[in-house]
């Protein structure tokens, strides 16, 4: 039996960047959920447990500080690594997002070679989320 692929969740509402990050992480061997706001990426982080999740931080519905902080201040979530990719380039913003429990703020336009291999190098050095499942 094979081992599962890593499970990566986006959450954006630009359907051209979910397109094209879903595409690249696919290629590089990654199962992607996607969702395109912030009470639908809530709702899939806590129905599917995802090994890591990329969240954007304006968003309809409920915006992605919320989100994180429902998440990292929740014990049973609050292990799922949050990277931030958001157009708010801000020290206020990236502060804040780190305050609330993202694990790391990248800013767009983003180098998909270098989100990948952050992508990685944090899922290598964490046990997988799903391992009880």
């Amino acid at each position: 039996m094979s081992e599962a692929k890593p499970r990566i969740l986006i959450v954006d509402d630009e359907p051209d960047l979910l397109t094209v990050l879903k595409f690249g992480l696919e290629a590089e061997g990654f199962d992607v959920l996607q969702a395109s706001d912030g009470e639908q990426g809530l709702a899939l982080a806590r129905q599917t447990l995802p090994d890591l999740m990329v969240l954007d931080l304006m968003l309809p519905r409920m915006d992605g500080y919320k989100v994180c902080r429902a998440l990292k201040f929740d014990e049973r979530y609050k292990r799922i690594p949050i990277f931030i990719l958001s157009a708010r380039s801000g020290e206020t913003d990236r502060r804040l997002a780190l305050e609330l429990g993202a694990d790391e703020v990248h800013t767009k336009p983003y180098d998909m070679k270098a989100l990948i291999g952050r992508i990685r190098l944090r899922l290598d050095s964490a046990p997988p989320r799903r391992a009880a499942a």
